[in-house]
């Protein structure tokens, strides 16, 4: 059994590499500015998907019910649509802060510049009054953690827990598969965070472009799960 909790720890570490889950977080991440922050925004997200799959495995086991294929479908197909959102946020953080891309010439050289007007506003009161009121908890990743808990693998976890004789060993494989998404999403975490930090505080083009690349390619990614879930019978 042992073998079997430290499998589901490992299986849970890399399901928290999946594209859609490194999309949600890192589409999150770019609102931060600190390794810290962003490191918080993941493992709230890893806990939110414990959670999702603690209670769907909690209804299995001990009510008995099943989850339909259809259900599992338009799960998948909601967070497409939540991806397709967080990658438009982004973009439109981007287009609000007026970030835009361009050559310019100085001493003889040409050099690709992304610049960004934020925090140019006229009105006082909008620019001396409007500011951010920092959560404790980042309910917005605990959301999108329990949306994807709901969705995806959760249905074979839950199904894998059942091929446990006990109950209570079921429910606890599906904690430690928990447990490894929390450090895997934590630990995947720093990577995000490194550059988009680095790059915050002395490359304002650079940052301004993986906020771009994550935007477009969250939304991207968004609208193909959408479009296959709806290939896969959703229709």
């Amino acid at each position: 059994m042992s073998s079997i909790l430290f499998l589901g720890l490992l299986i849970g570490m890399q399901h928290a590499l999946e594209a859609d889950h490194i999309a949600a977080v890192s589409s999150i991440a770019t609102r931060e500015t600190t390794v810290r922050g962003i490191v918080a925004h993941g493992a709230v997200w890893g806990l939110g998907h414990t959670i999702a799959l603690m209670l769907c495995a909690g209804v299995v086991l001990v009510l008995g019910v099943e989850f339909s294929a259809r259900l599992s479908v338009w799960l998948e197909f909601a967070v497409g649509g939540m991806l397709v959102l967080l990658g438009g946020n982004v973009l439109y953080r981007l287009h609000r802060d007026r970030v835009h891309f361009h050559i310019h010439h100085h001493d003889n050289m040409r050099h690709f510049h992304a610049h960004s007007h934020a925090g140019e506003v006229a009105d006082h009161k909008r620019s001396s009054h409007d500011h951010k009121h920092p959560q404790k908890l980042p309910l917005r990743s605990l959301y999108i953690g329990i949306m994807h808990g709901m969705a995806g693998s959760a249905a074979l976890l839950v199904l894998t827990a059942t091929t446990i004789p006990s109950m209570g060993n079921g429910l606890l494989f599906v904690a430690i598969f928990g447990l490894g998404s929390i450090l895997g999403m934590a630990g995947l975490s720093v990577l995000i965070a490194l550059p988009l930090t680095y790059s915050g505080k002395y490359l304002s083009w650079a940052n301004n472009s993986l906020k771009l690349a994550v935007g477009g390619g969250t939304f991207i990614l968004g609208g193909y799960i959408m479009y296959d879930q709806m290939n896969g019978g959703i229709l």
